[in-house]
């Protein structure tokens, strides 16, 4: 399962501004689980770096209560791919493995493998963004090595800039 790689540097321009989210979560993940969280929050996304690289502050009002999330993602011009980051606001010391991608046409794709809950499980991003005032976002895993998927976190974003 390879990631597009027909990147370009400015594939995630579309995200610079303001944003108002609804989240959509799973309550438990590869659980069987069918019950799902809705709750709002925010992103301010910043270009940098000549648009080689992004940076986005994010609020997320968890039912449970509200945290600060930071996304960085990197353009490498000699592979064509991004890496994405997550930095958790509530565990500042854990950057874990980026996500590795790229877009081809309005949609993207990013990978990585991870250990969820003990065992080997790979994640997916899919990101699309269909209008200049609208972004959407899922992530899914995988416990059978991509054969199937899970789509357990669903983002939609609103401009408000």
């Amino acid at each position: 399962m390879n990631a597009p790689v027909r990147s370009a540097s400015h594939d995630f321009d579309f995200l610079a501004g303001k944003w108002r989210i609804r989240h959509r979560r799973l309550k438990a993940r590869l659980a069987a689980c069918d019950e799902w969280q809705d709750f709002d929050g925010t992103c301010e996304a910043l270009l940098l770096l000549g648009g080689l690289s992004n940076l986005d502050d994010n609020v997320l009002e968890l039912p449970g209560g509200t945290y600060r999330a930071l996304t960085l993602r990197s353009f490498d011009p000699t592979t064509g791919q991004w890496a994405i980051w997550w930095l958790d606001g509530r565990y500042p010391h854990t950057l874990g493995t980026p996500m590795i991608g790229g877009w081809e046409g309005d949609v993207g794709l990013f990978y990585r493998d991870q250990i969820f809950e003990g065992r080997p499980i790979k994640v997916r991003f899919i990101w699309r963004h269909p209008a200049w005032d609208a972004a959407h976002w899922e992530q899914a895993f995988s416990a059978d090595g991509g054969q199937t998927w899970e789509t357990n976190w669903v983002m939609d974003f609103a401009r408000v800039d």
